[in-house]
């Protein structure tokens, strides 16, 4: 057997487009340009039919009806639009907004510049799994909170909440509910109605599809709750701008196989998570699992401490011929540990020993068993 020369695992950061959804997407670039917002003649009317299909499959993949799907630029302007928009429209009484303390990035700064229009922000701690305090969460629901925003599986640790108990939790104490499902769409169910969330964010690039698209869920009658973050044509009502049609259908394309085929995946990547995680635990001492247990978390998600390795040296190490990360990739210009790993109790020491590895749909047994060798022979290098 030829062993594999470069294996990529970081597939929490960005998947490869699905080549399914490259050829839906190809005839968009070049023949059928036509704008999706030009209602004169029969270019946009097309790009028009296929734009609105595209969003039909991804209203069907949450449960949503599809005028309740807003496309955006990806999962973090979404968030902003979200938590953005409904913080700058809540009333007096209900300035008060909480997020969880592992939340992306793009919710925590959105959140705490909301401080700008005399909002307060709260962070939800998490136990050492990632997985938020209810008992917390209620605590403060009591005292006038407009904005609650969880997300479904984080983006490093793997750490799966249970959206449908918060948000029944919040809805108890009339706020309003957002979560962040970037992460959590190729390996969990989800459905709008049954969880009875209010927002809910994605990116296409987390799940095969193209970078630059994403889409925000906006439950009916809640629009008139929230406030535009950007402002120009009407194209999407809260969000300006002509669609990128060849994005959209990309988008479409690809929630359309998820749903085909995310049951069997979801068993098969874990198995090879689970693969991974047995091979490097064979050879290297002392290796620790971070976060949630194997079979409580993002199915693809792997993150392990490697206790007196520093784990940006060991990347260096494994270049060109392993994709691996110490985190998400949208902080990996901020000095310091992971925000994540320190809300889980880490200290700088053990959070700097954290590696994030991620398989998925791309992903084959023989790679999971050469990274695993290549990376405990790194190892053994630096310790």
């Amino acid at each position: 057997m030829t062993e594999p020369t470069a294996v990529y695992l970081d597939y929490q950061s960005t998947t490869p487009v699905d080549p399914r959804v490259l050829e839906a997407m190809l005839p968009y670039n070049s023949q059928e340009f036509g704008n999706p917002h030009s209602s004169d003649h029969a270019w946009g009317w097309r790009a028009r039919k296929e734009v609105e299909g595209a969003r039909e499959s991804i209203a069907a993949l949450i449960g949503a009806d599809s005028n309740e799907i807003i496309f955006t630029s990806g999962a973090t302007e979404a968030n902003n639009i979200a938590v953005l928009g409904i913080g700058r429209m809540l009333p007096k009484g209900k300035k008060r907004i909480l997020v969880s303390a592992i939340e992306h990035k793009s919710v925590l700064n959105s959140a705490f510049s909301l401080i700008n229009v005399n909002c307060t922000v709260e962070l939800i701690p998490v136990d050492i799994a990632g997985a938020i305090d209810l008992v917390f969460l209620r605590k403060e629901l009591q005292n006038g909170v407009g904005l609650v925003s969880v997300m479904a599986a984080n983006n490093e640790i793997g750490t799966i909440q249970d959206i449908e108990l918060i948000s029944s939790l919040v809805h108890s104490y009339g706020s309003i509910f957002h979560t962040d499902a970037a992460q959590a769409l190729n390996y969990s169910t989800l459905h709008v109605n049954s969880m009875d969330v209010d927002l809910l964010s994605s990116s296409g690039h987390k799940i095969y599809g193209p970078k630059g698209i994403g889409f925000l869920y906006v439950k009916h009658g809640l629009t008139k709750f929230m406030q535009p973050i950007m402002f120009g044509g009407d194209q999407e009502y809260l969000r300006p701008g002509t669609l990128p049609t060849p994005l959209c259908i990309g988008l479409g394309k690809a929630a359309s196989l998820l749903a085909q085929d995310r049951p069997v995946e979801i068993e098969r990547i874990a198995k090879l998570r689970n693969l991974l995680f047995e091979e490097l635990s064979r050879e290297i001492e002392n290796l620790q699992l971070v976060g949630p247990s194997m079979e409580n978390r993002h199915a693809g998600n792997l993150n392990i401490a490697l206790p007196g390795v520093e784990a940006h040296q060991l990347i260096s190490l494994l270049q060109p011929n392993i994709a691996v990360s110490t985190g998400s990739a949208c902080t990996s210009g901020i000095p310091g540990p992971s925000h994540v790993l320190s809300a889980i109790g880490l200290n700088k020491t053990e959070a700097e020993s954290c590696l994030r590895l991620s398989v998925g749909r791309f992903t084959h047994a023989d790679e999971v068993v050469s990274a695993a060798r290549m990376i405990s022979d790194a190892v053994k290098l630096v310790v």
